[in-house]
């Protein structure tokens, strides 16, 4: 990849072979904690924060260091680390008996081609969803604020009020996180009632970082995602439960209701996803034309000697559709390795001539979604495993029109082929869902996109390289659920073991498409009616995506956003009485920032303890009977935490 020429432009620190170094060491310890966590409970953390804190720590004992140069190093350990999620479909494989482990290049060139193609599919969407868009973008923002302020520690006083602002917020979610950990108080707390014949679930996780999320989308999400909340929990779940669940046994009661949720309500969830998803491209479609013809008219002006601000800088349009372009021999010879022996070689040609169109096609579609959905409400929190179900299903529906009628032992060669072309299609999703966080953040630091664009192809492949023996050790220690040899202590991969059996529902012509289709329906409504109220109104929405995360993900993980989302309007309008409105509201960002930024590092250093231990709660110090009290400790404990900081934050803005 060549870098564009810089007339007359000041050369700044940035991508730098330390910064590499350093991003690739970060790598190493962030992509492997998320592997084991997100195969163990079907959760990954975002490592964009974290490895923004780590930079800055080691970086600053150099004298010539530069906010740009932190920016790369949490650029390439932020991309590796996301490509973890890769996870929720290649276990798959050995799930359904087709591998016995993980062959380790053809794993490494399969995660290394999507996750190539994600960052080149974000290059126009750069324009299109950060430079030209007003999407909040939560954690690229707090990523920005953490560098721009460690950065500018030492230049004066508003500087370390903004550097103590983060860290109160950070150490008050690092200590209420930690003592979650040792058991001594609940950190979600929740209930499965009855409903009529029917049940549904109650739940909240005592997460001080979604209230620093929530304050940093802002309201419009917060309320769009509530109302997915209240029609899964409201009305779905109590209605697929209506009349099925078990009467005087609490414990199976909570399992029945839990369980629609997992297998039926959460797929009524991806089919709104999947509507508002379509409904997103469609109105993107413009703007991302706009941002492919910019990015092409950007690189002849480039070429024809034309000075550009560093910050529009990006590859070249030429660089971008070469490198598409190129990927796809390389996707099809893999595809191709990939059906030799088995029971579709016979299928292959025209198998991979679609598989391959198929990713070309559906990863710009996915990559807009994905980066669309991160701009809502941030990477950590997207419905990423959503996006892998309609993406999954979506193939599988190709590949079975192709193929035609099943006979003898294809069937598992079939699924097994549709996992391995979704994967490359999941990775391009994974990496659009972070990237274009990254990018926020060196757009408001001032960073040269080209020069992040290659950072993020360099986390890539050190993400490429290091999964796959992770992998291996985890399927070699644990196993995986339900997969041949799985021992007593296997890794439930939640995600892959669902994908999976969507796939093989597919081809077995048992999956209920009336779930999907009712989702559909919801989601088509949801899109009436915020097209109603767009038209109509000044300031009210209801997006149609954000319904949809808030239908398919956890009570648990939505309830706190509109909660931190209300907090944060009702702090910027007091902001905006005071004599320094700006510097108000900048305290309550910061403050919400180093919510994030705690729960964060706190989570890298629990899932190490919990990777080495082997134990799923290796610091739970006080007894489980003392649950019950600590839930209620908990509580108390978090209100006041958060009744605090916004009291300081009150405070700190009102100083002169």
């Amino acid at each position: 990849m060549s870098a564009p020429t810089q007339a007359a432009a000041p050369s700044v620190k940035e991508l730098t072979l330390r910064g590499v170094c350093i991003g690739g060491l970060i790598t190493l310890v962030f992509t492997a904690a998320n592997v084991y966590l997100g195969l163990k409970a079907g959760l990954t953390f975002a490592t964009s924060i974290p490895a923004a804190v780590i930079s800055m720590a080691v970086l600053r004992s150099f004298k010539d260091h530069t906010v740009q140069e932190n920016n790369i190093v949490q650029t390439i350990a932020s991309a590796a680390g996301t490509l973890s999620a890769i996870i929720f479909i290649l276990p798959g494989l050995v799930m359904v008996g087709w591998w016995q482990g993980f062959p380790y290049w053809q794993s490494v060139f399969v995660i290394a081609l999507g996750g190539v193609l994600g960052v080149m599919y974000s290059v126009p969407l750069r324009r299109a969803l950060v430079s030209k868009s007003d999407l909040p973008y939560p954690e690229g923002v707090a990523a920005a604020e953490v560098l721009r302020v460690g950065d500018a520690a030492e230049a004066g006083e508003e500087s370390h009020r903004g550097l103590m602002a983060i860290i109160w917020g950070a150490l008050s979610s690092t200590a209420f996180t930690v003592l979650g950990s040792l058991r001594a108080i609940g950190t979600e707390i929740g209930a499965t009632i009855k409903v009529g014949a029917g049940g549904t679930m109650l739940s909240g996780s005592l997460s001080l970082a979604l209230i620093g999320i929530g304050h940093l989308v802002g309201l419009g999400v917060g309320v769009a995602m509530i109302v997915g909340v209240l029609i899964s929990y409201g009305v779905l779940l109590p209605m697929q439960t209506w009349g099925s669940v078990p009467v005087g046994d609490s414990a199976a009661f909570a399992d029945a209701v839990s369980g629609a949720f997992r297998s039926q309500v959460r797929l009524m969830g991806a089919g709104a996803i999947a509507v508002a998803a379509v409904w997103t491209l469609i109105k993107l479609i413009v703007p991302i034309i706009g941002g492919i013809r910019d990015s092409l008219a950007s690189s002849a002006r480039r070429s024809a000697g034309e000075a550009l601000p560093l910050t529009e800088q990006d590859l070249s349009g030429r660089v971008v559709i070469g490198v598409t372009l190129a990927s796809m021999p390389p996707i099809g010879v893999l595809l191709w390795l990939f059906l030799k022996d088995s029971a579709l070689a016979d299928h292959r040609l025209g198998l991979v001539a679609i598989s391959v169109l198929f990713i070309l096609v559906t990863g710009l579609a996915v990559a807009s979604v994905c980066g669309y959905m991160a701009g809502l409400i941030g990477a950590s929190n997207s419905p990423i495993s959503g996006v892998g179900i309609i993406v999954a299903i979506a193939a599988a529906l190709v590949v079975k029109a192709v193929h035609g009628t099943i006979e003898g032992d294809q069937l598992s060669a079939l699924v097994a082929y549709t996992l391995f072309t979704a994967a490359v299609v999941f990775g391009i999703a994974t990496i659009s869902n972070d990237n274009l966080q990254d990018l926020k953040t060196g757009q408001l630091v001032g960073a040269t996109p080209w020069k992040q664009q290659v950072a993020l192809v360099i986390g890539v492949l050190f993400g490429a390289i290091i999964i796959p023996p992770v992998l291996n050790l985890m399927q070699t220690a644990f196993g995986f659920v339900g997969a041949p040899g799985a021992g007593p202590n296997a890794l439930a991969a939640p995600q892959a073991s669902l994908i999976s059996s969507l796939i093989e529902g597919v081809f077995g012509g048992d999956l209920d498409w009336r779930l999907l289709g009712i989702g559909a329906l919801i989601g088509a409504v949801v899109i009436a009616v915020n097209e109603v109220l767009t038209r109509t109104t000044r300031n009210l929405s209801l997006p149609a995506l954000a319904v949809g995360m808030g239908m398919y993900l956890p009570m648990s993980v939505t309830v706190m956003v509109p909660i931190g989302a209300l907090l944060g309007v009702l702090h910027d309008r007091w902001a905006g009485r005071q004599d320094d409105p700006e510097r108000a509201r900048r305290i309550g960002t910061l403050v919400a920032t180093g919510l994030i930024v705690g729960e964060s590092l706190w989570g890298v250093v629990y899932a190490g303890i919990v990777g080495f231990t082997g134990s799923d709660a290796p610091l739970a110090l006080v007894p489980e009977s003392f649950a019950a009290a600590g839930r209620w400790i908990g509580v108390i404990l978090f209100a006041g935490i958060v009744a605090t900081l916004y009291s300081r934050m009150r405070r700190d803005g009102s100083r002169r």
